[in-house]
């Protein structure tokens, strides 16, 4: 929603009905509800981007009743871009809605050079969250992730670092990423003991991509901690752009290392069978694809992307319909196995 201010210029006021209809899901067993859908700032959001594209994209976001921005320190391009763009979108139109939003930052991929920016040592977190909080212009994320497993530094430093990030009241909650379910779980206990919030894991989950099945969602409830899946669209295939060959512009046509010509052909059948399913359902593909994770009791939130304020309301329509037969369930455990 847009007002014109005293000097004429544009400025953003919410939505008055932003909370009227989008669905919350708690995370957990913490006080913390999440939007079903969230948006996470990994694409569209770096030096590269259009800024008005992006601060529209959270303009409309937020009026949906979106109030979950998910972003990292190596988000762009290049490193931090994301994160620089955010803060400078956040400080012209959200400064007056702080309260009402829920931001995440993470670290543990590559960031800078040399030894000490990368992976999980203390050094490089407690440095990683002081450099986002700078970016951003916040004084707190309300949750930091460390971003994956590092096997070379002790897990009591890492979770360690975590706990006085939130001691330090940078951090409100803790999460962690890409954990498989036994470390998650020696995560948890480090973190019991410490006594921090550790409410999220953030997994890549997917109808093509099912390997939190395997004992994570298991775990994590068992701790009473939520699941906020990544990557639900497996990076655009169970879309409707593939339906019909690979267009001149798309990420598989550019061969990028997380979607290839490859991974299309490979998977071109099945998709076609969902996105059949999906049609009998009233729905896009992509709607039915956010819907079947929601369904899990332990996940909180799906995270997606969006090139446009269009695209981001598209998906939301995945809201609409969550329910789903035994047979639709049955017939699309057939399809992707």
């Amino acid at each position: 929603m847009q007002i014109n201010d005293k000097s004429g210029t544009t400025a953003y006021q919410a939505s008055p009905d932003r909370y009227n209809t989008i669905k919350y899901n708690r995370a957990g067993k913490s006080g913390v509800l999440l939007p079903a859908i969230s948006l996470g700032l990994w694409h569209n959001f770096g030096f590269i981007n259009n800024l008005q594209n992006g601060r529209d994209i959270l303009r409309s976001a937020f009026d949906y009743g979106i109030t979950h921005f998910d972003l990292a320190n190596n988000y762009g391009p290049p490193y931090g871009s994301a994160e620089e763009n955010f803060g400078t979108i956040f400080n012209k139109d959200f400064k007056p809605y702080r309260d009402e939003l829920f931001i995440a930052s993470k670290a543990g991929f590559d960031m800078w050079p040399g030894p000490y920016g990368d992976w999980g040592s203390r050094k490089y977190l407690i440095s990683s969250i002081d450099q986002s909080l700078k970016r951003m212009g916040l004084d707190y994320v309300d949750i930091f992730y460390h971003h994956r497993p590092d096997l070379n530094t002790p897990l009591e430093e890492t979770m360690g670092a975590l706990a006085d990030i939130v001691r330090q009241g940078k951090a409100l909650y803790v999460g962690i990423s890409n954990y498989d379910h036994n470390r998650t779980n020696e995560a948890a206990e480090i973190l019991k003991r410490l006594n921090v919030p550790f409410i999220l894991h953030q997994a890549r989950y997917s109808m093509f991509d099912r390997w939190v099945e395997g004992g994570l969602l298991n775990t994590i409830e068992q701790q009473g901690v939520g699941c906020i899946a990544f990557s639900p669209l497996a990076q655009g295939l169970l879309t409707e752009k593939y339906l019909n060959g690979i267009p001149k512009d798309s990420r598989a046509a550019k061969d990028l290392t997380y979607l290839n010509v490859e991974d299309v052909n490979n998977n071109i059948e099945k998709i076609q069978l969902l996105a059949k399913i999906a049609n009998e359902r009233g729905q896009k593909l992509s709607q039915m694809a956010i819907a079947w994770i929601l369904r899990q009791p332990q996940v909180a939130s799906v995270l997606i992307g969006a090139s446009s304020s269009n695209q981001l309301k598209e998906n939301l329509k995945a809201l609409d319909n969550l329910e789903f037969s035994n047979d639709e369930l049955e017939l699309i455990d057939k399809i992707v196995s």
